[in-house]
C-alpha cells in the first residue's frame, strides 16, 4: 500500500480511490516458479509473453539468474538480477486506474542451459466486490477516460477466461 500511496501522490491522484480499492479487502497471492535447466532454451518457453492482470507484482529473483525478459520497443531485453533487490511491475489494474499513465509492461521468462532459475513472485489485487476503471480525479476535458469501468470480479473471470497473450485483455478493455 505504501508503494501504491506514493503512485498516487506522484501524479496528484486523490489516494482514496487506491484506498477503496486494494486497503481493506483486497487480495495478494504468490507464487514460486522453478525453471530447471535446458540444453536448448531456444526451444523452451519458460513463461509466455504477457502483462500482470493485478495492480502491483513484487519479484525476487531468488537466485540471481537471468531469465527475466521485458519488451520495449518490440525488443526483448533482459533484467539483470540486483542481490537482494525487488523487481516491481506495474500491472493492468493499475494501468487501468490511472488511465495509462503508469503502463504495465509486458513481459516473459526464459530458461538457461546450466543453471536453474527461482523466483518467487507476490501480486496485489484489488477486492472482489469493487469496481475498476480510471480514477476520477485523473479524468479532465484532456484526458478522458480510455478504459471501460467494470466490476472487479466481472474484469478477473474475464481475464481468467483467456489465454496468456501479451496485453491482448488490456486492449479489450479500452474504450
Amino acid at each position: 500500500m505504501k508503494i501504491l500511496n506514493q503512485m498516487a501522490k506522484a501524479l496528484n491522484m486523490n489516494s482514496e480511490d487506491i484506498k477503496t480499492l486494494f486497503e481493506l479487502e483486497g487480495m495478494q497471492s504468490m507464487r514460486m516458479n522453478y525453471y530447471p535447466p535446458c540444453p536448448q532454451p531456444e526451444l523452451v518457453t519458460g513463461l509466455c509473453p504477457h502483462s500482470d492482470p493485478d495492480g502491483l507484482t513484487i519479484l525476487l529473483q531468488v537466485n540471481e539468474m537471468e531469465g527475466l525478459q521485458i519488451k520495449k520497443d518490440g525488443i526483448w531485453i533482459p533484467v539483470s538480477p540486483i542481490p537482494n533487490a525487488f523487481v516491481v511491475n506495474i500491472g493492468d489494474i493499475l494501468e487501468i486506474l490511472t488511465n495509462c499513465t503508469y503502463r504495465s509492461i509486458e513481459h516473459r521468462a526464459t530458461v538457461n542451459t546450466k543453471k536453474e532459475r527461482l523466483s518467487i513472485a507476490t501480486f496485489l489485487f484489488p477486492k472482489l466486490d469493487g469496481e475498476l476503471g480510471p480514477s476520477p480525479s485523473l479524468i479532465t476535458l484532456e484526458n478522458p477516460p480510455k478504459f471501460k469501468t467494470i466490476g472487479v470480479t466481472d474484469y478477473l473471470r474475464g481475464m481468467f477466461s483467456r489465454e496468456l497473450n501479451g496485453k491482448s485483455y488490456l486492449d479489450a478493455m479500452r474504450i
